[in-house]
């Protein structure tokens, strides 16, 4: 019905986070992010929450350094989402919860996918994804040229389509490092948060969200993994409004928002 899309989109916008109601949360595999005892499977909060645009909350957030401890409100289901500036325009997020729930106005947002190179989906958050958008996100990332026998997406390099059912209006696929086995892990992470912020706004993407890539199966320790990630987005991040980590484990929301602090707070 239709191929990989290239160009795109904009618009303000309401974000929406929610974590998955019980009978699917049963059945969902939370991996790439590695099994935790911790998980539960009872029931989670049933409607979804209406947020504020956070770049309006900046002034009614409690500055602490350079970040900003966000409103209950703009804190997703579990009340843990932490604002971060990273330049005048644009700011980092960093926020607990499900991936497949995130946007901000479902017309200039994207998340990002931790594919594999076939690009047909898979286990954990891929194959989460693939299911919420629905059969036609596999349709059109079957239509994407294979650059070699049976990779469509080769490790650190990132495709856009659209969304489909999810909330967001694209998904963009990119494919992480697999930490012992890479010779260059960690220019192949590096190259896979960058190419996906490049390709975000070629496609006039302003909103984008990320998992936390090859931080399950893929082995990457997630200290290494979070200072990789949080400095290719400041970096690569000009143009954009706002970039989120949306993570699932409490152990790597964890890991992610110290090294926030870490690295973006003075």
């Amino acid at each position: 019905m239709t191929s990989v899309v290239c160009k795109g989109v904009n618009f303000p916008r309401t974000l929406t986070l929610l974590r998955p109601s019980s009978s699917s949360y049963s059945n969902w595999n939370p991996s790439p992010y590695p099994p935790n005892p911790q998980f539960r499977r009872e029931p989670f909060l049933r409607q979804a929450l209406k947020l504020t645009p956070l770049s309006s909350a900046i002034g009614g957030g409690a500055p602490r350094g350079n970040y900003f401890a966000t409103d209950k409100r703009m804190a997703g289901v579990s009340g843990d989402a932490v604002q971060f500036s990273l330049s005048p325009t644009t700011s980092l997020v960093v926020q607990k919860g499900d991936i497949t729930k995130w946007s901000i106005d479902g017309a200039s947002d994207a998340i990002v996918n931790p594919a594999n190179e076939r690009m047909l989906g898979g286990g954990g958050a891929d194959g989460a994804i693939h299911r919420a958008a629905g059969p036609m996100l596999l349709e059109a990332c079957y239509k994407a040229p294979e650059v070699r026998p049976g990779v469509r997406c080769p490790t650190g390099d990132a495709k856009i389509t659209p969304g489909f059912e999810l909330p967001a209006s694209h998904v963009i696929h990119t494919v992480g490092p697999i930490y012992y086995s890479d010779a260059n892990p960690q220019e192949s992470l590096r190259n896979s948060y960058r190419n996906s912020l490049t390709l975000a706004k070629e496609n006039d993407i302003k909103y984008i969200a990320f998992p936390a890539i090859s931080c399950g199966v893929y082995g990457y320790p997630y200290d290494e993994a979070a200072g990789v990630a949080i400095s290719t987005v400041k970096e690569f991040s000009d143009g954009l409004k706002e970039v989120h980590f949306v993570l699932f484990s409490e152990d790597i929301y964890s890991v992610w928002l110290q090294k926030a602090k870490d690295l973006l707070q003075k």
